[in-house]
């Protein structure tokens, strides 16, 4: 039963996932520290969905490349429809987009 019970753990475990594209940085590009939330919810994008987006020198940028769900539950206390985060972004601003190729969402904000 304890052999049963350990292979269910492990196998959630290994079926969690996780984008590992996102998690190596390009030491050829630019970090920047930027602010990410719900487009739509907190900085008030036009949009019908709740979409992850950042904010860049001022100006809000849907995101491509990882979305609001994979970052948890967006509307938790701490989800993105009700709080503005930090994170470590490189990507490039494609049109009224930001293409992420790096992001890493930053504790305590």
């Amino acid at each position: 039963m304890i052999l049963i019970f350990s292979f269910c753990i492990c196998f959630a475990a290994a079926a969690q996932t996780t984008n590992k594209k996102l998690q190596i940085i390009d030491i050829s590009k630019a970090l920047y520290v930027v602010e990410v939330s719900c487009g739509e919810c907190q900085f008030h994008l036009a949009g019908k969905t709740c979409d992850l987006a950042i904010r860049l020198n001022g100006k809000a940028y849907f995101i491509e490349g990882t979305t609001i769900d994979e970052h948890g539950d967006a509307h938790a206390k701490d989800g993105f429809c009700e709080a503005i985060r930090k994170a470590e972004v490189q990507g490039e601003i494609k049109g009224d987009k930001y293409k992420v190729s790096y992001f890493k969402l930053l504790p305590g904000n």
